[in-house]
C-alpha cells in the first residue's frame, strides 16, 4: 500500500519507519526542513531504540520524507495524522490536527482517486468525527463515507520500546466511519494475521486510548501512594508490600506446570519519583477536561495527577532528612529522561527534581546516557555539570540521586565501593539492592 505520514515525531517517524519495513510504500511528511533532510540521509531526528539501523536500511527505498504534504497524499492511498496533541491545560490544543486536516481536504478536491485519512494522534472521543472530517469535507467540496474514507488509530508504542511495540504488537484498534474505510484500514496491518484487531467507530478508538494510558497512569500514582504510607509509617518497605500483591495469581498467573508468569504490566505496580513523557500527564488531563466539558468529573484521575504532582518532591525530602541543608552540597542526579531507552525529557520528574536543588542552591552534577543534549536545552540557565559517566557524575558528591531506571545505573554500588566512596544515594526508582550500599534512602522506605 501506498501511505503518506503526516508528521515525524516519535509516533510519525516510528510508524512511517515500521511501515516501510513492513512492506508499505511509505512517504513521511514534516514541515521542519532540517528532520526531513536528516530523514532523507538516513538519520532519525529522535532517538529510539532500533530506529536508526531500520531507517537506514529504508531509506531511498521503500521510504522517503519531504516538506510536500499535497504530493504526498496524491502519491498515496492512505494518509495517517501523526501531529502533536499537546495540552493547553484546559484542552488538547488541535490547531497541527486542523492545519493538517485543512491541507490534506484542499489536495482531495483534486484527486480522484479514492483516499482514506486515518487520525493516529491521540486525540479525545468524537474529534476525527466532529472536528477531522467537517474540515476535510468543506476543503475538498467532498462527502466522507462517499468520496473519501475517514477513520482513528490510536497508536500503543511505549517509549523506548516503540520499534519494538510496533513490529509486535499486541493489539490494533481500528474506529472508522464505514466499512469501507475500515477496509483499506486493516489491508494496512495484514502481516499482523495473528494479532487482535478491534474494530468500532471513531469516537471508541480514541476513548481505547485515553483509557489505556489512564489505566496505567492510575496504577502507579496508587503504587506511589501506598509507597508514600509505608515511607510515613516505618518497619515497612513497599517492595515487600507489592512482591506480595504481585503473587496473587490474578496478577501473576500460576500455570499448570507450577510456573508463574509476571506479567509486564506489574511494573506498573511499582514504586518510584512518578510519571512523565509526552502522554500519560497529557492524555490523563486531557480526559478530565473532557469530563468537566461534560459535567462529568474525573475525580480518581484529579488524583492520579496530583499524586503524580506531588512525588518528586518526596526526592527533595528524602536528601534534607538526610543531609538538612542542601546549600552547596553536591548531589548527583543519574537519569534525566522520563524512562530508559529514550531521550525524552517531556514532564521528566527530572525537571522538578532539579528545579528544586537550584531553588536550594545544591552543586548539581548529572548523568544520562542519551538524554544530556535535550536536557541542556531545558535548563539553559542552570549551573549543571554534566558529565560523561556514572564514575565521574558520583565523584566527590555527598549524595546521589538516581530517577531513571538506566541498566547502567545497576553498577552504582560495585562503583562506588571501588572509588571509595560512601555518599546517600536516594533510589528514585526502587531499582537497586539497598544491602550494598552503606547510606541507602528509597521511595517507600
Amino acid at each position: 500500500m501506498r501511505v503518506s505520514v503526516i508528521g515525524t515525531g516519535y509516533v510519525g517517524l516510528v510508524s512511517g519507519v515500521c511501515l516501510a519495513e513492513i512492506g508499505h510504500q511509505v512517504i513521511c511528511v514534516d514541515v521542519d526542513h532540517a528532520k526531513v533532510d536528516m530523514i532523507n540521509r538516513g538519520r532519525p531526528p529522535i532517538y529510539e531504540k532500533g530506529l536508526a539501523p531500520l531507517l537506514e536500511k529504508n531509506i531511498g527505498k521503500r521510504l522517503s520524507a519531504t516538506t510536500d504534504l499535497a504530493t504526498a497524499v496524491k502519491q498515496s492511498e492512505l494518509s495517517l495524522i501523526a501531529v502533536g496533541t499537546p495540552f493547553d491545560g484546559d484542552q488538547i490544543d488541535l490547531s497541527f490536527v486542523r492545519q493538517v486536516a485543512h491541507q490534506i481536504g484542499e489536495t482531495l478536491r483534486s484527486k480522484a482517486e479514492y483516499h482514506v485519512v486515518v487520525v493516529k494522534s491521540t486525540v479525545v472521543p468524537g474529534t476525527t468525527d466532529q472536528v477531522v472530517t467537517p474540515i476535510l469535507e468543506a476543503a475538498s467540496g467532498k462527502r466522507a463515507g462517499d468520496d473519501f474514507g475517514v477513520g482513528m488509530n490510536p497508536e500503543f508504542l511505549r517509549e523506548g520500546e516503540a520499534v519494538a511495540d510496533f513490529m509486535s504488537p499486541d493489539r490494533i484498534v481500528l474506529g472508522a466511519l464505514d466499512p469501507r474505510s475500515l477496509h483499506v484500514m486493516a489491508a494496512l496491518y495484514e502481516p499482523f494475521d495473528k494479532v487482535d484487531v478491534v474494530r468500532t467507530n471513531s469516537k471508541t478508538a480514541e476513548m481505547i486510548k485515553y483509557t489505556a494510558n489512564s489505566l496505567l497512569a492510575t496504577m502507579i500514582s496508587f503504587s506511589n501512594e501506598i509507597a508514600n504510607l509505608c515511607g510515613a509509617t516505618g518497619g515497612v518497605d513497599v517492595k515487600d508490600v507489592m512482591q506480595g500483591v504481585h503473587l496473587d495469581k490474578r496478577l501473576s498467573p500460576i500455570m499448570s506446570d507450577g510456573r508463574r508468569i509476571t506479567p509486564s504490566f506489574t511494573t506498573y505496580i511499582e514504586a518510584g519519583c512518578g510519571f512523565g513523557g509526552s502522554c500519560f500527564p497529557k492524555d490523563v488531563k486531557a480526559l478530565i477536561a473532557y469530563g468537566k466539558q461534560l459535567r462529568e468529573p474525573m475525580r480518581l484521575l484529579d488524583a492520579v495527577i496530583q499524586v503524580n504532582r506531588d512525588q518528586p518532591a518526596k526526592i527533595i525530602a528524602l536528601l534534607e532528612r538526610h543531609l538538612s541543608d542542601l546549600k552547596g552540597r553536591r548531589i548527583a542526579v543519574l537519569g534525566l529522561a522520563f524512562k530508559p531507552e529514550t531521550d525524552d525529557m517531556r514532564e521528566s520528574p527530572a525537571i522538578a527534581v532539579i528545579n528544586a536543588l537550584r531553588d536550594r542552591k545544591a552543586s548539581i552534577s548529572a548523568f544520562d546516557p542519551i538524554a544530556q543534549k535535550e536536557a541542556q536545552k531545558i535548563f539553559s540557565n542552570c549551573t549543571i555539570d554534566y558529565t560523561t559517566s556514572v564514575q565521574e557524575a558520583v565523584s566527590g558528591a555527598d549524595a546521589v540521586v538516581i530517577l531513571t531506571r538506566w541498566k547502567a545505573f545497576d553498577q552504582l554500588p560495585a562503583i562506588l565501593t571501588e572509588m571509595g566512596n560512601s555518599p546517600l544515594v536516594v533510589d528514585g526508582r526502587r531499582m537497586l539492592d539497598k544491602t550494598r550500599l552503606a547510606s541507602y534512602a528509597g521511595i517507600g522506605l
